[in-house]
């Protein structure tokens, strides 16, 4: 697929628009890759290839009716365009048979946008090169992946919006002799050996920590730190009728109690949805452009909340131009002040967490979630750690773990990327620092 994809998604775009029949709105959508992905176990690689593709996703709106699909795009104008039209109509014949919606949107942005973000990343041919040295000594399980991922948009209103970005990530896990993990990505857009070194060897430092025996503790509140990569898991929770307007409106989010009832959350912590980190496309599959920056939460109070065009219909609401879903896509958590080199020492006595997992809602409306410890997790007494933690699940509420028990955030933040790759490599990153509790509930 080496065509510009940029230029055959302009050129589809031109056709279909200038197919429309009166009283028809179209809403078109890219999303496509071309990555190397190589494949990691026991510090050798074991598979590798490159994946190009693209799809083609449709919204067509007639008479108050909107019906989605989508199809596989080859890179070659002429069958694309053929599959493409052949589609429209079957969509056509298809919408006049759905119900009307009553808070439909009709797209009619005319907004232009156009970002690329070129990287420095290895070639095929030198990734084996560069990434396998670094490794040996240690048994590392991973998946690398790097290359161009890109969005696009319009409508048949007039706008347009195309994004691209060269990134690279090595999600991987190392694991010790005595079946212990130590779980970490690297990622970027810019390639540097030398930083790819350090930063794996922080990782085997971990590593050697948890060849110690491993420390059994009773269920109870400990003063914990909680790195990055673990308040990334608890900021996505927010996505999950978190943050999002309709989920307030319909009574199911977990911070509902911050809009009807007051609540706040410490002062030290503040939240937004924040594109300008070039790391997301601002505009949704609607080509509506969202704020370049906005507030979520501001010192511990709600500000804003993620608005969709259909939520602000149905509720008589201003639009912030969120996702259908209303999901969190480029969130960045405010720093504070605690240095990373102060972090054992202001802990003093109790748990170092580096990454949690299986996390879910225990009481949605209550803000509490629960999950289990995972990985890299210590015990540290008077500012030393002493040894790995057993596994251990844990349950607290966002207005405990981000409110009343938040004693400091870091001082830097961090990119957490997410590393799916279900429907295709994702944009999404999370920015946070870590931050120091002054109590977390471990329960079994």
């Amino acid at each position: 697929m080496s065509t510009d994809m940029q230029q055959l998604f302009n050129q589809l775009s031109a056709t279909l628009m200038g197919d429309l029949l009166t009283g028809e709105h179209l809403a078109l959508s890219i999303a496509g890759e071309n990555s190397i992905f190589i494949r990691f176990s026991q510090a050798k690689i074991r598979q590798s290839g490159v994946v190009e593709e693209a799809e083609l996703g449709f919204s067509l709106i007639h008479e108050g009716r909107r019906i989605t699909s989508s199809i596989s795009l080859s890179g070659r104008l002429e069958s694309d365009l053929a599959i493409a039209r052949n589609e429209l109509i079957r969509l056509r014949l298809e919408v006049v048979q759905l119900p009307q919606d009553p808070y439909l949107v009709i797209p009619d942005s005319t907004l232009v946008s156009c970002q690329i973000h070129k990287g420095h990343l290895p070639s095929a041919s030198a990734c084996a090169d560069e990434l396998v040295p670094p490794m040996q000594g240690v048994d590392l399980a991973g998946i690398w992946a790097s290359g161009r991922i890109y969005k696009g948009s319009t409508n048949s209103a007039g706008g347009s919006h195309w994004f691209a970005r060269d990134s690279f990530s090595l999600d991987y896990s190392l694991i010790s002799t005595n079946g212990k993990m130590v779980k970490s990505t690297f990622a970027g857009t810019d390639w540097n050996p030398t930083e790819y070194r350090e930063f794996l060897q922080q990782s085997i430092n971990k590593l050697e920590l948890m060849t110690k025996p491993a420390i059994s503790i009773e269920p109870g509140a400990y003063r914990t730190f909680i790195a990055s990569a673990g308040v990334a898991d608890l900021l996505g929770m927010f996505s999950w009728n978190g943050l999002g307007e309709a989920g307030i409106q319909q009574q199911q989010s977990a911070f509902g109690k911050m809009r009807n009832q007051g609540a706040v959350l410490a002062s030290g912590f503040s939240l937004a949805e924040d594109f300008t980190t070039g790391l997301v496309p601002r505009f949704n599959d609607d080509g509506e452009m969202a704020p370049e920056c906005m507030e979520l939460i501001g010192q511990g109070a709600l500000t804003n909340t993620l608005v969709s065009s259909r939520t602000a219909t149905e509720y008589e609401l201003a639009c912030n131009f969120a996702a259908e879903g209303e999901y969190l896509r480029s969130p960045n958590m405010a720093i504070g002040e605690l240095q990373e080199t102060d972090i054992l020492a202001a802990l003093g006595t109790g748990i170092y967490l580096s990454n949690l997992h299986y996390l879910n809602w225990s009481d949605m409306i209550g803000g509490r979630i629960t999950g289990m410890t995972r990985y890299a997790c210590f015990w540290v007494e008077e500012g030393v750690i002493k040894g790995p933690i057993e596994n251990m699940r844990f349950e607290g509420s966002i207005y405990q773990i981000f409110g009343d028990n938040l004693q400091a955030v870091t001082d830097t933040a961090q990119v957490n990327p997410d590393v799916g790759t279900y429907s295709g490599r994702e944009f999404s990153a999370t920015v946070c620092p870590g931050i120091l509790l002054k109590s977390f509930q471990l329960t079994l």
